[in-house]
C-alpha cells in the first residue's frame, strides 16, 4: 500500500474502504490528529473519518429523496476535498446521471481525481478546480441547475448558501452542515448574530435551537430570491447540525417560509418557553414572574417533516452500512418519535437540578408523565433529554411527586 500512495501523493496516505468505495486519504496517524483535536490544517488534504456517520446518512437521504422525486437526478458537492462524499453519491445513489465536485485547493483536486479513477466512474462525475461559490455561480441558468447541492464545510456554511439556492431546480434538495457550534449554541453570540442573522442562547436545549438558527438563515436568504423551503430532515450529531431543505419557487412560498420565522422565550427561572412572532411582547414568565430571556429570529416550524422519516426508515431497511447500521437505526426511530412533538425539549437533569431533587431515569419520568396523561419521548438532542406536550411547571410537579414515592 505505501508503495501505491507514494507515487500518487508527496504527503503519508492510506486507502480507506467507506460505503461502496475505495478512497486514498491522508494518513492521519501521521499528522497526530485524533477525532477530539482536528483542524483542516493538520493534513494537507482533509479529510474526517467521524464523519463517516454523516455521510452515511447523507446517502440515504439522498437515496429517498430520489424514490420519491422518481427521475434522473444531478448532484452538486463543490467544496469536496479528497471526494469521498461525492464519489460515494455517484456510486450509491440510483438514478444519478452526473455528479460536480470542486475545490480551490490543488492538493485536493489532484487526489480527488485519483479517487475518481480507482473507482471507475469517469463517467458520472466531472471535477472542477474552482471556488465553491463561482462553482455554483456557473450553473444558475435554468437548464444548468441541480436536483441535489450539498453544503459541507468546515465551519459555517452561510458563504455558499445565497449561490447554492440560485443554482438548484425547483423542488431541488439543498443538504447543509454547520460545525460552528460554540457560535450557534451562544458561547460567542455576535459572531453568531453576524452570520446566522439571529441571537442564540446558552440553554439545555441549544443544539435545537442550532438547527432552528441555520434553518432560520436558509429561510431568509431563499425568500430573497421568491424561494420557500420546508425542512425534510435534521439532525444534531456530535460536533455539528445538518438540515436537508427542499425548495420551491415562488413569491408566495418564499412569503409562507418567512411567516415560519419567530423567536422562542425562555424564563430563566422556572424553565418556561413559548413561541412568539415578537421578542419583548412577554418580558416576564407568566408561570412566575421571572424574567424571560429570548433566542431569535428563527425557524419555529417543523425541523423534520413526518412522511419523509417514514420513508428514510423504509429506506435504510433496505440499505447496509456496515458500520453505523445500528446506530442510525436508533437514531430515525428516535428522530420519527419526536417529530410531531412540539419546539424545544427538556433535560431531566436541568429540571431536577431546579428543585435540588434527585433525577429520575428518563423512561420513569416519561412514563409518569404519560400517566398524568401528555405526550412524552426521548429526543435524539440529548441522551437525558425529553419532548413534551406538559408545561415547565407541570414537569415540576410530578417530579416533586415521583420523588416522594421513591423515597424511603
Amino acid at each position: 500500500m505505501t508503495q501505491q500512495t507514494e507515487t500518487i501523493t508527496d504527503f503519508p496516505s492510506e486507502i480507506i474502504n467507506e460505503g461502496k468505495v475505495q478512497i486514498l486519504v491522508p494518513d492521519l496517524k501521521a499528522y497526530g490528529v485524533t477525532p477530539s483535536n482536528y483542524a483542516p490544517s493538520k493534513a494537507p488534504v482533509f479529510y474526517n473519518p467521524v464523519m463517516e456517520f454523516n455521510r452515511d446518512l447523507s446517502v440515504l437521504t439522498f437515496q429517498t429523496y430520489q424514490r420519491i422525486i422518481d427521475h434522473e437526478i444531478n448532484i452538486c458537492e463543490p467544496l469536496t476535498s479528497q471526494g469521498i462524499r461525492g464519489i460515494r453519491y455517484a456510486a450509491e445513489v440510483d438514478a444519478v446521471n452526473k455528479v460536480l465536485l470542486s475545490d480551490i485547493s490543488t492538493r485536493a483536486c489532484h487526489l480527488a481525481q485519483h479517487n475518481i479513477k480507482l473507482n471507475n466512474l469517469e463517467d458520472k462525475i466531472i471535477l472542477k478546480h474552482s471556488d465553491a461559490n463561482r462553482t455554483l455561480a456557473n450553473h444558475a441558468s435554468p437548464k444548468k441547475r441541480f436536483d441535489i447541492i450539498d453544503i459541507d464545510p468546515f465551519g459555517t456554511p452561510i458563504p455558499y448558501l445565497d449561490s447554492a439556492f440560485r443554482a438548484l431546480k425547483n423542488r431541488g434538495l439543498l443538504a447543509t452542515t454547520a460545525t460552528d457550534l460554540a457560535p450557534l449554541c451562544g458561547v460567542h453570540a455576535k459572531a453568531c448574530l453576524r452570520k446566522y442573522g439571529g441571537k442564540p442562547l446558552r440553554s439545555e436545549y441549544c443544539h435545537e435551537i442550532a438547527i432552528r438558527l441555520l434553518c432560520g438563515s436558509m429561510a431568509t436568504i431563499a425568500a430573497k430570491k421568491d424561494i420557500g423551503i420546508q425542512i425534510l430532515f435534521s439532525h444534531s450529531t456530535d460536533h455539528y447540525i445538518r438540515a436537508y431543505a427542499q425548495i420551491s419557487y415562488g413569491a408566495k412560498k418564499a412569503d409562507d417560509s418567512i411567516k415560519t420565522m419567530g423567536y422562542f422565550l425562555l424564563c430563566c427561572n422556572g424553565m418556561h418557553r413559548e413561541i412568539t412572532h415578537q421578542p419583548f411582547d412577554c418580558s416576564t414568565c407568566p408561570e412566575c414572574g421571572a424574567k424571560m430571556d429570548y433566542t431569535g429570529p428563527l425557524w419555529t416550524g417543523p425541523i423534520t417533516n413526518t412522511e419523509f422519516i417514514e420513508q428514510l426508515i423504509i429506506q435504510n431497511q433496505k440499505t447496509i452500512f456496515t458500520k453505523n447500521n445500528t446506530k442510525i437505526t436508533k437514531r430515525l426511530a428516535l428522530i420519527s418519535a419526536e417529530s410531531p412533538m412540539p419546539p424545544t425539549y427538556y433535560v431531566i437533569d436541568k429540571l431536577s437540578g431546579k428543585l435540588n431533587l434527585p433525577a429520575p431515569a428518563n423512561q420513569t419520568f416519561i412514563d409518569a408523565l404519560h400517566k398524568a396523561g401528555y405526550q412524552a419521548v426521548p429526543t435524539h438532542f440529548n441522551p437525558r433529554g425529553i419532548k413534551t406536550n406538559a408545561s415547565a411547571m407541570i414537569m415540576h410537579k410530578i417530579l416533586k411527586e415521583l420523588t416522594a414515592t421513591t423515597q424511603p
